[in-house]
């Protein structure tokens, strides 16, 4: 029999964005179906479950209106594919790969299921190759390396988004003979964010070397799911197939996860942590784990996930199960926003666990490690100081500790408050040691004396030199 033209009339009934058809068990799971109501208009839908007794249809559209007496159901492909095509570099797309930029259809080069194919374990490469985001508390204590999954954790209000654009606008891999782009998804987004991203794209340029999905709040949950998986499978052809080095940003997906819990609630799932599926470790893994590089082949894709975390709970399913997965993290401080601070990355909390394969001679420079080391550390001293400070005041300080706490306000400053300027990483360390010169020599433990003798730039010793001499305790 031709399912394509075989109509299901045993609609039983409707539940929220579900439609229940019975005796319905040729469909496949994650096929599409054509809705056919009585007025003759058509939705779309796909298949989220297939049992001996029914399947259930999760419908695109609203289900409003379905007459499930005269209403009937087709099969459109046994699974959900995408068109996808090196033409699609500078184009937008809605959540399910369809254009709405004003431009035609693309011409595909192949229609590929949006699932993805396992990766065999064995046939992963390294990710050892450094990708340069132009942020310093990224590229220097947090290193973004091709291949990687590092996600951002944002917290309500907090500038996660305008971090994504800027990265989108200013990532690029070092080499001039290396093809690169980016793949953009957009989750859950409202008008005025999508009119923001659109419009930083499109004003700076970064559009050329783009492929935008959006999929906006008041769209359908279904198509929320599908659209980080629309996005990675047409990264997966611009890497595997014409050799890009693809970066994907994935906003939010704590909307991705939101939309979950919404379907598993209507499908009448029994509820895991706070309500949110127990197969939601699973689910996101099979969105993360299609990040990485394959021997044999030259592009890569690397993934930059961004996620809210409500009540800016680090422990919440989300970012616990995000963590989990992935190979670090990146947590913007809302203290550090509050002072104005942009972007508001704390890079005490936040890690990149591949950073060590990404940096040294031959891919950044020969002293990154040990110079993160110190800053990392004087850093933390200062911050530590800064609770001391709230107990016993200033004035009872040595001369030692007031360096720190002056040292942790000018990392703050220089380095993290750097705006909307894009730094190389060189740039970056040249400023690292600038402000290491508000330590004395003997204060730098991490780093070498050969790296040292060649990059150190001493400034402040005389200062607190006249400072101890004036009366201070030392």
């Amino acid at each position: 029999m031709d399912l394509a033209r075989k109509k299901y009339t045993t609609i039983s009934y409707v539940s929220g964005p579900l439609l229940f058809v019975e005796k319905a068990k040729d469909l496949s799971f994650n096929s599409l179906v054509n809705i056919h109501l009585p007025d003759g208009s058509v939705r779309g839908g796909q298949t989220i479950e297939v049992s001996e007794h029914h399947a259930v249809i999760q419908v695109f559209e609203e289900t409003r209106g379905i007459d499930i007496a005269k209403s009937s159901v087709s099969l459109r492909e046994d699974v959900a594919r995408l068109g996808v095509s090196k033409e699609m570099i500078g184009r937008r797309f809605n959540g399910l790969g369809e254009p709405i930029d004003g431009l035609p259809q693309i011409i595909p080069e192949a229609r590929k299921a949006i699932i993805g194919s396992p990766i065999n374990p064995t046939s992963r490469a390294k990710p050892e190759e450094f990708i340069q985001t132009g942020i310093s508390s990224i590229d220097g204590f947090n290193t973004l390396v091709r291949g990687q999954k590092l996600p951002i954790f944002s917290g309500a209000g907090l500038p996660g988004n305008e971090i994504a654009a800027q990265i989108v606008r200013q990532a690029k891999v070092l080499g001039e003979q290396e093809e690169f782009a980016v793949v953009f998804a957009a989750m859950g987004i409202t008008h005025r964010e999508a009119s923001f991203f659109i419009h930083e794209f499109e004003s700076t340029g970064a559009l050329s070397k783009t492929v935008v999905f959006l999929n906006k709040a008041d769209d359908p949950t279904i198509e929320r799911l599908l659209t980080p998986r629309c996005a990675l499978t047409c990264a997966e052809h611009l890497a595997y197939e014409h050799d890009y080095h693809v970066l994907v940003i994935l906003t939010d997906m704590t909307n991705y996860c939101e939309a979950l819990r919404e379907i598993g609630t209507a499908r009448e799932e029994i509820p895991g942590r706070r309500g949110y599926p127990g197969y939601m470790y699973t689910d996101l893994a099979t969105i993360y784990e299609r990040a990485g590089r394959i021997h044999g082949r030259k592009g890569s894709i690397t993934q930059i996930p961004i996620l809210t975390m409500p009540d800016d709970d680090i422990t919440h399913p989300i970012a616990d199960l995000t963590g989990y997965i992935t190979e670090g993290q990146l947590v913007l401080s809302r203290q550090l926003h509050r002072m104005g601070y942009t972007p508001p990355i704390d890079i005490l909390p936040s890690l990149s666990r591949l950073m060590n394969n990404g940096i040294g001679e031959g891919h950044t420079r020969d002293d990154h490690r040990e110079w993160a080391n110190q800053l990392y550390a004087a850093y933390a001293g200062g911050r530590d100081l800064r609770k001391l400070v709230a107990i016993i005041g200033e004035e009872a300080l040595t001369l030692r500790d007031r360096m720190y706490l002056k040292f942790a306000d000018e990392f703050e400053k220089q380095m993290i408050n750097q705006g909307n300027t894009d730094r190389s990483i060189f740039e970056t360390l040249s400023l690292g040691w600038e402000l290491l010169s508000y330590l004395p020599e003997r204060e730098l433990k991490r780093v070498s004396r050969d790296k040292i003798k060649k990059y150190y730039v001493p400034g402040m010793e005389d200062f607190w030199k006249e400072r101890n001499a004036a009366g201070l305790r030392g």
